[in-house]
């Protein structure tokens, strides 16, 4: 028995979620953060997502091959790393010392990134009272994960508004990236999505610069993408909304000079927040492989679609996944030519992960293939990768945390 499954999954039960409950199907689209309902309707709806069990967490490898995870309980985020790829794990490190609400479902999950010089990053959002409000926080180890310092709220607007659905990564001259959606710019008339802000740590975490603006009228509630460009430069890939509420997808490069460039175009016309966002991974070739949701009508389901030239043209969207089964939640992961796909189907009983692979950088895929299921209640999956091997990151309510292997279940 892996043994942070045997600590996670009585927190989960005891919180109420059951190991027999339904299984979630692809989620349904929410009016913005809850659009069009009352006041009582909004706070209903928001006392009820906090309620919720813990049931997403972070995953990363380092570069000694070890699996890092950040997962939350009794108001905390908890990191321990895996030598011997997730059958046990080291005993759990507090982070943030007092409790808070904290964002675990997986759209908004705890992330955690490990430098080869041993810094543990761990970022998340603290759920606040207001509904659909939130603040990015922010912690750093710098004795391999046994400690961590007092954690930062990033967010320099501290209204009680949504800061909400933080990506985290770093640069090539080490700078630490955390990125999200903030709704500071709604106020005083009508503002369609919410806004990505940026902020940078200059100094390995010990603080943050300004926030600053990289896109008005995202999506409130889809997650972001993040991933390096070849030459350092974080790359970010989110749901836009386009002209009067088209809900596609747009990339950017956050070198202060790159444009937005509009990825999908499938028009999907929706006054509502899918709470389902895309996927990015960037190849060592410096291809970008990106795959995301739509619910356009005569095209709904899961695409994949790549560039060579940094978005100057992309390849034809590939369909993938099985919409009659719900296929959700894509994961997409680049190790040079060779890339993973992975997402979520609901066989009418059981959560399905599935995936498939490509050895010529996109151009043909694998048949799909079944890497896990689950009874109950479980998170999205996560790809992650140690370098050499591709795995599946997942945690279920019934079966616990598993740590797939997908190169070899896809060689």
């Amino acid at each position: 028995m892996n043994k942070y499954r045997t600590l996670i999954l009585p927190v989960l039960l005891a919180a109420g979620l059951s190991a027999g409950a339904p299984v979630p199907a692809a989620d349904s689209a929410h009016a913005g953060h809850g659009g069009g309902a009352s006041a009582a309707e909004r706070e209903k709806m928001w006392r009820a997502m906090l309620a919720k069990a813990p049931l997403s967490a972070g995953a990363a490898f380092d570069a000694r091959g070890r699996l890092w995870l950040a997962a939350v309980k009794d108001g905390a985020v908890w990191v321990s790393h895996s030598e011997d790829r997730g059958e046990s794990f080291s005993a759990p490190a507090r982070v943030n010392a007092g409790a808070e609400r904290i964002a675990a479902d997986g759209e908004n999950r705890p992330k955690i990134l490990v430098t080869a010089d041993g810094r543990v990053y761990v970022s998340w959002v603290q759920s606040l009272e207001q509904p659909f409000s939130g603040n990015v926080r922010f912690a750093v180890s710098r004795d391999d994960g046994r400690s961590f310092s007092a954690p930062l709220t990033v967010n320099d607007n501290r209204d009680v508004i949504s800061h909400r659905f933080e990506a985290l990564g770093v640069d090539g001259r080490g700078r630490i990236h955390l990125v999200w959606l903030d709704k500071r710019d709604q106020r005083g008339g009508k503002y369609t999505g919410a806004a990505i802000y940026r902020a940078v740590s200059s100094d390995k975490g010990a603080s943050f610069a300004a926030n600053e603006k990289i896109a008005d009228h995202s999506c409130e509630c889809c997650r972001l993408a993040l991933a390096p460009d070849t030459d350092g430069t974080p790359v970010i890939f989110w749901r836009h909304v386009f002209g009067d509420n088209i809900r596609d997808h747009a990339l950017a490069r956050l070198d202060g000079k790159s444009p937005l460039i509009r990825v999908s175009r499938d028009d999907w016309a929706v006054d509502a927040c899918p709470h389902h966002g895309p996927a990015l991974s960037i190849g060592s070739d410096g291809v970008y492989h990106l795959a995301w949701f739509t619910g356009a009508p005569g095209r709904a389901g899961l695409y994949y679609s790549s560039t060579a030239d940094r978005g100057g043209h992309f390849s034809a969207p590939m369909k993938f996944g099985d919409s009659e089964a719900q296929a959700a939640h894509p994961q997409v992961l680049a190790l040079g030519r060779r890339v993973w796909l992975a997402w979520k189907e609901f066989d009418g009983r059981d959560a399905v992960v599935r995936g498939m692979r490509s050895a010529d950088g996109g151009r043909s895929w694998s048949a799909p293939v079944t890497l896990a299921t689950a009874s109950g209640a479980s998170d999205h999956p996560l790809l992650i990768a140690d370098g050499a091997r591709v795995y599946v990151s997942w945690f279920a309510a019934q079966e616990g945390y598993r740590l797939i292997d997908a190169t070899g279940a896809m060689p």
